[in-house]
């Protein structure tokens, strides 16, 4: 697991299915935005992945 995910993750209360969220977006985009929370303009792809009913994918 990257070293970004971690830090995204470090203060989720589901820490496991968080890891595995933004596994999966870090592979498909090769980024994850700054910080635990927000920060979505510093990767616009991350962003942009959805769920099928339209909610965020990535943490």
């Amino acid at each position: 697991m990257p070293i970004w995910c971690q830090e995204r993750c470090r203060l989720s209360s589901r820490p496991n299915l968080c890891h595995r969220a933004c596994g999966t977006c870090c592979a498909r985009c090769n980024c994850v935005p700054p910080g635990t929370y927000g920060n979505y303009d510093k990767c616009k792809c991350y962003a942009s992945l959805t769920t099928h009913g339209g909610r965020r994918k990535c943490p």
